[in-house]
């Protein structure tokens, strides 16, 4: 254990753990020796309907490696009584949760861009939002009450897009509900926490290289700039440790509360901690999706790093 770390003592519940950006998460806690639960419905013995191989287990074995303890609990997040004898370990086992990390989502197989809404399969539709909405909202209620026992506490609610960016249309009904509800949850119980002295955001990384984003571009993480071939707007793109190293570092700061309620970005929150992605760069990718992708400027992403 990093017994010197930012935030050994602390415990940690990346809920939606087990690739990406909650892997990433979760990993970056325990680097600053945090004690880190880590759920996922993919294990060693059997997958989620996502399909792919990662699992919790091995994401718990990556945070104990970098300094944390890892411990992977199974867990499906629209199951109350699965979530709530998850929370009812944690309390057992440690007797507090000082961060709430709600990353579960799973439902880039439902995506249907193009599509008017009653276009779009109805069971397809509504089982992306449980899976991005209702899972987050049945999580958060079993588990805050462990959280505000002590004051300093952090929900983060993961989603994709800023505040700003959220404002225009998601180009699917469904998909804009779900990756906007986490805005308002974060704003919703950022007032219901403050009494509590606890804090509550929402945090977006940029264009994220997770496993299964270098998977659809044919890439990996060495060679990840061939995937600007197929779309330019990649060459923005981050690594899950960026969004990882600014949860942590949100989780670390001790005024954690001037950000209560807000809608943060991975590259917002490096300029102000000052880490970097694990290249040693500070994309900025919703500023480089706005200004060049949107707006036509012609530029190099290197100024926006």
């Amino acid at each position: 254990m990093n017994e010197q770390g930012r935030l050994a003592g602390r415990v940690a519940l990346v809920a939606g753990a087990t690739r990406g950006a909650g892997r990433a998460i979760a990993v970056q806690l325990g680097a600053e020796g945090a004690t880190v639960y880590v759920t996922g419905r993919t294990t060693r013995e059997r997958r989620s309907e996502v399909g792919r191989p990662e699992t919790i287990e091995e994401t718990a074995e990556l945070v104990t490696a970098a300094g944390g303890r890892g411990v992977a609990v199974p867990t499906d997040h629209l199951e109350r009584e699965q979530v709530r004898a998850l929370t009812e370990r944690v309390d057992r086992e440690q007797g507090r949760l000082d961060v709430l990390v709600n990353d579960i989502w799973g439902g880039e197989h439902l995506i249907d861009f193009g599509k008017k809404m009653w276009e779009i399969g109805l069971d397809r539709g509504l089982r992306m939002l449980r899976l991005g909405v209702e899972s987050h909202l049945v999580t958060s209620h079993y588990a805050l009450p462990l959280l505000i026992r002590r004051p300093g506490g952090l929900l983060v609610e993961i989603t994709d897009g800023t505040a700003e960016t959220n404002k225009d249309y998601r180009e699917s009904l469904y998909y804009d509900l779900t990756k906007y509800a986490p805005l308002r949850m974060a704003l919703g119980l950022g007032t219901e926490l403050e009494e509590y002295g606890c804090t509550a955001v929402a945090v977006t990384p940029g264009f994220l290289r997770s496993e299964q984003m270098l998977d659809h571009f044919g890439v990996t993480e060495e060679n990840w700039r061939d995937g600007v071939a197929k779309e330019p707007a990649f060459a923005i793109s981050e690594s899950p440790v960026f969004v990882g190293r600014a949860v942590a570092a949100l989780a670390a700061d001790p005024e954690m509360a001037r950000w209560n309620g807000q809608s943060l970005s991975s590259g917002q929150l490096s300029r102000v901690y000052g880490f970097t992605d694990a290249d040693g760069t500070r994309p900025d990718a919703w500023r480089y999706i706005e200004e060049v992708t949107k707006g036509g400027r012609k530029a190099d992403d290197a100024e926006y790093r």
